[in-house]
């Protein structure tokens, strides 16, 4: 199973439209069972709440599910659950690397922890913009859809890597 948790700043906006849209691509390929997506936030304000308003009507708009999404704080034990932890910008990445304390070796495993756009080498920015402040939510959409698409494709190469250890592993053992 690979884990995959997207982050924000109060995990209404971006990155519940990110766990909404990557479930829903993850779905259609067939990875529903291999693949699990969660969000969080590093705030605290809105732990309970529903996705915001512009975030549920460009999902319903493009038909996508995002019902059972509530927000939540990220949470220490997120540091070993998942395998990324993809932030929507600079500033809540680094949030999310001192409140989970991945800053410090000590030698256990680690997830891997970066940008959503990192993965879109032609994004016209390296963040994805707040729409709760821009009220963009058409624009915020495309860049997590893209962000999205480009991560699919890293967890199949990964996917296809673990398979293919596994398969030397087996040869070796023979």
């Amino acid at each position: 199973m690979i884990r995959v948790l997207f982050v924000c700043l109060g995990n209404i906006c971006r990155s519940p439209m990110a766990e909404a849209v990557f479930r829903h691509m993850v779905k259609e390929a067939g990875l529903d069972g291999v693949v699990e997506v969660d969000s969080a936030g590093t705030g605290h304000w809105h732990v309970g709440e529903p996705p915001h308003e512009g975030t549920r009507r460009i999902l319903e708009q493009k038909g996508i599910d995002w019902r059972g999404i509530r927000a939540r704080q990220v949470a220490p034990v997120d540091a070993e659950r998942f395998d990324y932890i993809v932030a929507m910008d600079a500033e809540n990445q680094g949030e999310v690397v001192r409140m989970l304390g991945l800053h410090r070796p000590d030698g256990k495993k680690r997830p891997q922890v970066f940008r959503l756009l990192e993965l879109v080498p032609d994004a016209p920015t390296a963040d994805v913009p707040d729409p709760y402040y821009t009220g963009n939510f058409d624009e915020v959409y495309e860049l997590i859809r893209a962000g999205c698409a480009a991560l699919l494709e890293r967890i199949r190469r990964d996917l296809e890597k673990r398979q293919a250890g596994e398969d030397d592993a087996a040869d070796d053992r023979r």
